[in-house]
């Protein structure tokens, strides 16, 4: 019991890196731009903190495997993903059937494994599932959902996993959902693929 409060103490102090810095993010774009001397100092700071709280993260997994919210609580079981989330494709793909059994086993939330699944899918030349993903429009500069299969059922995918519909998650972003235009878009992608 004192094992798992010493986790849980780790893991709030983890949380707290992890959020810190990425929530000043939208500001300090806002105010100086993408690419300004203040973004680049800061996500010089976040890729520091991401790495030493990655190192906490995997020597937990490592020890104690995925451990669920009724040991580390919901904080701390989210912490976990969050991390494992923000790391490299490497780590994200070690950790990711440690997550899939942890889901099964109800010591994880599957929307966790949803994001997860989805990001891994994109970093290796894939189409993501359930439409958790963004990316910046090479022309536009503005940001897009990332491709997807079938967008048509992209809802029916999202609720079983406890996502909310899309619609409502690119509000988030100021993005509105027109699985029409997406699909035009996605199409135009792939003609100029194969060109």
């Amino acid at each position: 019991m004192e094992h798992y409060k010493q986790l849980v103490a780790i893991l709030d102090t983890v949380h707290r890196e992890d959020q810190e810095y990425r929530e000043k993010s939208s500001t300090i774009e806002k105010e100086y731009g993408w690419d300004s001397n203040e973004m680049n100092d800061l996500w010089k700071t976040i890729n520091e903190k991401d790495s030493i709280n990655l190192l906490k993260v995997t020597k937990i997994l490592d020890n104690d495997g995925w451990l669920g919210a009724d040991k580390i609580g919901e904080a701390g079981n989210k912490t976990l993903f969050l991390v494992i989330q923000h790391s490299n494709t490497q780590t994200q793909l070690k950790y990711l059937p440690m997550l899939q059994n942890a889901v099964m086993k109800g010591d994880a939330k599957p929307n966790y494994l949803a994001l997860l699944q989805d990001r891994v899918l994109l970093a290796q030349g894939e189409k993501q599932i359930y439409g958790s993903q963004l990316e910046t429009d090479v022309k536009t500069g503005e940001y897009v959902l990332s491709p997807m299969i079938d967008p048509d059922n992209v809802d029916k995918r999202r609720a079983k996993v406890g996502l909310q519909p899309i619609s409502e998650y690119l509000k988030l972003w100021n993005l509105t959902w027109n699985v029409e235009e997406f699909k035009k878009r996605m199409s135009e992608i792939e003609i100029k693929k194969e060109k």
